[in-house]
């Protein structure tokens, strides 16, 4: 495989530590609303996109009345509780400064909503880095459909050979496989290497990835 010029950056999970705040964010907002909503049921589905996760979590459309109250009360609650508090995952700003240092150009792909992507982003240092941004705003449908992974390549301007998605949930793994790009996975979002199957690397954290870099993907290793 030829060395990658451009790599499409998850960022809920692997490089920023907010999975589980995801999860309680929305299972707060529906408990609120009336909905039994168990936690661990919950966590294992952050990675997809909410108008998938809250439908298969409580069975009501996201394009419901009741819906979008649900949806709008949990991006309310993760912003105002959780965003504030968050943290990058180990070794994330000095992943990002690597990639970048390597000459590859970065651009974001993920399932946060726009408003919820900037303060991410933040977090981690990723918006002194990426050349372009999608999220779950800029797609028809979100993941695990290749969507936004299809919008991310074409901000990029890079062919997809010479791509690789870093990502942290099943989820990512098979929204980029379907649109043809190589998955390098990183375990701190929660997954085992089961769950990641179809990665051509995983890693523990984007600091393990740093340590390994030269012998990775991103350093030209098949």
């Amino acid at each position: 495989m030829e060395r990658p010029t451009g790599v499409l950056l998850d960022i809920d999970g692997t490089l920023v530590d907010s999975n589980d705040a995801h999860a309680r964010a929305w299972s707060k907002a529906l408990i609120e609303a009336g909905v039994k909503a168990e936690f661990a049921t919950v966590r294992r589905l952050i990675g997809k996109g909410g108008d998938k996760l809250l439908p298969e979590v409580s069975g009501i459309d996201a394009e419901s009345n009741k819906g979008k109250a649900i949806s709008q009360r949990r991006g309310e609650i993760f912003q105002k509780e959780h965003l504030p508090k968050l943290k990058p995952t180990p070794g994330a700003k000095e992943l990002l400064a690597r990639l970048k240092q390597a000459g590859l150009e970065l651009a974001v792909a993920s399932s946060s909503k726009k408003d919820e992507l900037k303060g991410l982003l933040k977090v981690c240092g990723a918006d002194k880095f990426i050349t372009a941004s999608t999220s779950s705003d800029d797609a028809e449908n979100s993941k695990p459909d290749p969507d936004i992974v299809h919008a991310a390549l074409e901000e990029l301007g890079h062919p997809k050979g010479r791509v690789i998605l870093l990502g942290d949930t099943p989820y990512d793994v098979e929204a980029s496989l379907k649109a043809g790009v190589r998955v390098v996975a990183l375990r701190c979002g929660g997954w085992s290497d089961a769950d990641l199957k179809g990665a051509v690397r995983i890693y523990d954290d984007p600091a393990d990835l740093l340590v390994r870099f030269d012998e990775s993907p991103f350093g030209g290793s098949t």
